[in-house]
């Protein structure tokens, strides 16, 4: 089945930020082949979403869980066993900006499929997710007995060829600030208020806002009631 006539990946994102559960809902709204099917707050309400969708497939069938480990009320990990221990039958990718090895090997252990460190561009969000797609769909062609080879195919899907690629000049670590530093304020920022928070060269500041923009990561519109040349803000989708 192609992908265009594939059913589509119903997706709960769960993060008890309003904002970036909002955030990645819409990253997923963007993709084709995938549609969000709720968004979650908290462990509570993310089990109890689940367990509606258990109770009334197909029309409400929740196929993939977008986990932040962070929640108000339980740990990712552990909402992540309940939901094992429940047999809901779902795929969890986390969404975190927990880097902790010990989380990770856990949630390797749990059968978590991907680990996404926040923050990312819209670009890494949607190789992930097309990267689980593609492995969906290799574990949908496969009946009965799989071979080792299909086996080693629909894993491989998983895995990036490579790391992203940035633009010539442009760091992974100082694109990581930038992204935070948009998210944390308060206003949209231009390059010069970006530039004086970081450190940075203003045309170096700008370069990254560019590229986080082109990443469809950040929003840009001018500044007007400025003197002299126009002027870009930018700030997070």
């Amino acid at each position: 089945m192609s992908a265009a006539a594939a059913p589509a990946v119903r997706v709960l994102v769960i993060d008890d930020e309003p904002l970036t559960a909002e955030a990645h809902a819409e990253y997923v709204r963007r993709l084709p082949g995938f549609e969000v099917a709720g968004v979650a707050g908290d462990g509570r309400e993310a089990l109890r979403l689940l367990r509606d969708s258990a109770a009334d497939p197909p029309r409400s069938t929740i196929d993939l869980v977008l986990l932040d480990m962070n929640l108000p009320d339980i740990h990712g990990l552990e909402l992540c066993r309940r939901i094992r221990s429940s047999g809901l039958d779902v795929d969890v990718i986390a969404i975190t900006a927990v880097r902790d090895v010990a989380v990770v090997r856990a949630s390797v252990n749990l059968g978590i499929v991907l680990y996404l460190i926040k923050p990312f561009t819209f670009a890494t969000f949607a190789e992930k997710l097309e990267n689980y797609r593609g492995f969906r769909a290799g574990l949908s062609r496969t009946d009965g007995l799989a071979t080792q080879r299909e086996v080693d195919a629909t894993f491989a899907t998983l895995r990036t060829a490579g790391p992203v690629q940035l633009e010539k000049g442009l760091s992974p670590d100082t694109l990581d600030a930038v992204i935070a530093a948009v998210r944390a304020s308060r206003e949209s920022v231009s390059a010069g208020e970006l530039a004086v928070r970081l450190e940075l060269a203003r045309v170096t500041a700008r370069r990254y806002l560019e590229h986080l923009v082109a990443a469809g990561l950040l929003e840009r519109a001018p500044r007007y009631g400025t003197p002299g040349r126009p002027e870009y803000e930018y700030r997070a989708r």
